[in-house]
Order: structure tokens, then sequence, then C-alpha cells
């Protein structure tokens, strides 16, 4: 099994709010709920500082309003307007029987029922519909695939692999 992300992006913080510190940050988490739960996050490539939370307010679908323990002016969260927020694997939301990080799928083999090899998963793209998988195959031509159950009936992680039932058409360039 291939090493597993520890750190999940889950946000941009776009600007401030108000003058007493507040930031407002970009979902890019599936589940804008999860920021209610937030107790600590991580700023684009420190690991070390963890930013403690003090409050959060969903502002619209995909903005968030995060207030930072010991960050009581505006003039002391300007310096994190344009960056990245993060949090470590343990703090991430719990997933259902059926669910995995799009992170963890990145990079797994994508094979048809019969074993022949398409290609690897280079990105997972989300509509309200489905997602569609992006797969690379070796000549560097890729792949849109919908991630139905009827066209992607397995996903094994332990074995790194996605198995495709591919329909007529649909792996032709």
């Amino acid at each position: 099994m291939i090493k597993k992300l520890e750190y999940f992006k889950i946000g941009k913080i776009v600007t401030t709010k108000g003058l007493k510190g507040e930031l407002k940050i970009y979902s890019h988490s599936d589940e804008v709920d999860r920021f209610s739960e937030l107790k600590y996050f991580y700023v684009d490539k420190d690991r070390e500082t963890k930013y403690l939370v003090e409050k959060v307010a969903i502002t619209a679908k995909n903005m968030i309003v995060i207030k930072i323990k010991s960050f009581d002016t505006i003039e002391s969260v300007q310096q994190f307007i344009g960056k990245y927020i993060y949090i470590d694997r343990k703090n991430s939301y719990k997933l259902d029987e059926d669910e995995m990080f799009i992170a963890d799928m990145i990079g797994m083999d994508v094979v048809t029922v019969k074993g022949e090899k398409i290609g690897t998963l280079v990105d997972v793209l989300q509509y309200s519909a489905n997602d569609i998988y992006v797969v690379k195959n070796d000549d560097g031509k890729e792949h849109l695939i919908p991630a139905t159950y009827e066209i992607v009936p397995e996903i094994d992680i332990e074995n790194n692999k996605i198995t495709v039932n591919p329909i007529p058409g649909l792996l032709e360039i």
C-alpha cells in the first residue's frame, strides 16, 4: 500500500472580516459543516504551528469566517491572506464505509474488468451528478471516466487499483 497523504488542504484564506482578527476562508472541502468542529489548523507548509480556532461561522455554501485564538486585530491576521489552511489526517472528518479521500485515490492504477491497464488516476472532477475520474495512460492521453457503480464496480485501496467496466466508446480517443 502506498503512503497516504498526512495533511489535507481544506481552504484558502481570502481576506479579513472586521477589525478583530477574523478571517474569511473559501472552503475546499465537500463538507463545509466540518469547519464547525474544527479545533486547529496549519497554514501553508508550516506543520509546527497549530492555529487554535476560537470561533467559526459558516456564511455561505463555500465561505467560512474563522477567528484564531490570540489573534485579535486585523493587523495580526493580514499575514495569512492568500495562504492555504490544512488539517492533519486525525483532525479530518470520519468517512462512511463506502467513502474515501480523493487524496488517497490519486496515483491508483486503473484497469478494465478484463485486467487491461487503462492508466493512472491523476485527478477527480467533482460534479453534482457524479464524480469524473481523469485517467492518464502511458502515452499521456487522458480518459474521462464517470464514477458510477455501473462503470466503476470496484475500488481496491489495498491493491491500489480501480476497476472499470467501460461502456462502448468510453476509452476511444
